[in-house]
């Protein structure tokens, strides 16, 4: 862990919701430390070959999450730009493939904006089981604890992701 890894490293002895956002922070910063330091070319670079993913995608995808899941789902509110007027009914992996056309920093600051709004609902909703006001999955509605959880999940699965992707794109670049 870096020295400045290790400024974000959770309480040991902190409460659930505490923990709960210590943990997301602390994905969030890898994937803005790992994203940031890519050039827009890298960022745009399908690096191996088993997947269309690129590092600009992945991030944009989880600004996306971000907003669906804290702001649409257990905040109840609608979703901002530009996910609102995305055409996700006809192309549903619009957030992956618009990234094509973002630089890094259009994309980190869309990436910081959403994890900042997420970080607004968490903090206005009373308790972890707070309800989402609309359902999800076509079942009952989901829990802020769920949502933290699942972000957790994703994000570290993402950082995951850009590991593999942006580590070939480093190496090869200091050839």
């Amino acid at each position: 862990m870096s020295v400045d890894e290790a400024q974000f490293y959770p309480d040991l002895d902190a409460d659930e919701r505490t923990t709960l956002s210590q943990f997301l922070d602390q994905y969030r910063h890898r994937v803005l430390t790992r994203f940031g330091r890519l050039t827009d070319e890298q960022a745009r670079t399908k690096s191996l070959p088993a997947t269309n993913l690129t590092p600009g995608a992945v991030v944009k995808h989880l600004a996306h999450m971000e907003d669906h899941w804290f702001i649409a789902r257990v905040g109840g509110g609608d979703l901002p730009e530009p996910w609102a007027s995305a055409p996700f009914d006809t192309q549903p992996e619009w957030d992956l493939k618009s990234a094509a056309d973002d630089t890094v920093g259009e994309i980190v600051e869309l990436y910081r904006a959403a994890c900042s709004r997420s970080r607004g609902v968490a903090s206005q909703l009373p308790s972890l089981d707070t309800a989402a006001p609309r359902p999800s999955f076509g079942k009952g509605p989901v829990t802020l604890r769920w949502v933290m959880v699942h972000m957790l999940e994703e994000t570290a699965c993402h950082v995951g992701h850009l590991d593999l992707l942006t580590d070939p794109l480093s190496v090869r670049s200091a050839r």
